[in-house]
């Protein structure tokens, strides 16, 4: 990974247990897990809630319509000129307007 062979892991780890000590290690390591599960939890939150936030944000504005991605599926602000998820260009539709009809 880092070009790390095991002569150079096995350094590293007697450095950790020297300057830790063998009954500190578990914890520090209990801790490590426990931060790296809190911060995929975090992140997960994060995309669910800008997910919920691109889906809904269309339908409060009640002045455009629904506008949703060609590409991916998935919808957009009236004030975005590219697909956050994507990157596709959103072209401007327009419907024709209301009247009678011949």
């Amino acid at each position: 990974m880092f070009g790390l062979g095991s002569q150079e892991l096995m350094v590293i780890l007697v450095i950790v247990l020297v300057l830790f000590g063998a009954n500190r290690l578990p914890q520090i390591a209990r801790s490590l897990g426990s931060s790296m599960k809190e911060f995929k939890k975090g992140m997960n939150e994060g995309q669910q809630e800008d997910d919920g936030q691109t889906r809904t944000s269309p339908a409060n504005n009640g002045a455009t319509a629904a506008r949703i991605c060609r590409q991916c599926k998935k919808g957009l602000a009236s004030e975005w000129s590219h697909c956050p998820h994507c990157g596709a260009a959103v072209t401007l539709e327009l419907s024709p307007p209301p009247g009678p009809s011949s």
